[in-house]
């Protein structure tokens, strides 16, 4: 009679790991957003950005961006229009919408200085922006300001009917240079 092997706590995690392993399509799912690198024309749409950064309230800006043309900007409005939701990128599907159908949202590119926060990206998702691009991320914003740290990647993770490009890291340091 053989005695049954003890099982310790690194056979239980290597079990769950192995098993999970298994299972690619259940575990990829739920892994909705796409990690892109950066392309030539990125930079140069993120500079619209941080212009728009320049001259807002708090200095955030975001432009969103169909077929290689701004078709909207944002830039934070908090403090002026007194609505904490007044966020770059909340302000710029805001003036989109106001001249276009929300159909034409889906497809598009955001371009944001700082990563979207949790409410931003919640919105991305719901109106179907196909590519997020950011400059700092939620960690590096943490070191400026009070921050949410929940990230894009995880917002957009939660959402397995939509599949979110993110691009993140571009002119980050120009874009946390604005915080003094």
């Amino acid at each position: 009679m053989t005695a049954k092997p003890k099982l310790d706590r690194r056979h239980v995690l290597c079990g769950a790991i192995l098993s999970t392993a298994s299972f690619p399509i259940a575990t990829s799912a739920l892994a909705r957003a796409v990690e892109t690198p950066a392309t030539a024309e990125d930079e140069k749409l993120m500079r619209l950005a941080l212009a728009e950064a320049l001259r807002g309230d708090y200095p955030f800006g975001a432009i969103i961006v169909r077929d290689g043309k701004a078709v909207a900007r944002g830039r934070n409005l908090g403090i002026k229009q007194g609505d904490p939701t007044a966020h770059a990128e909340m302000v710029a599907i805001r003036r989109f919408l106001s001249k276009r159908p929300p159909e034409q949202l889906k497809g598009t590119t955001i371009y944001a200085t700082g990563e979207p926060c949790p409410m931003c990206m919640g919105a991305i998702v719901w109106c179907g922006i196909s590519r997020v691009v950011f400059g700092a991320s939620i960690s590096e914003l943490a070191t400026k300001i009070e921050q949410i740290t929940i990230t894009s990647r995880e917002i957009a993770d939660k959402a397995p009917f939509a599949e979110i490009k993110l691009t993140g890291g571009v002119l980050a340091a120009e874009s946390l240079s604005l915080f003094k």
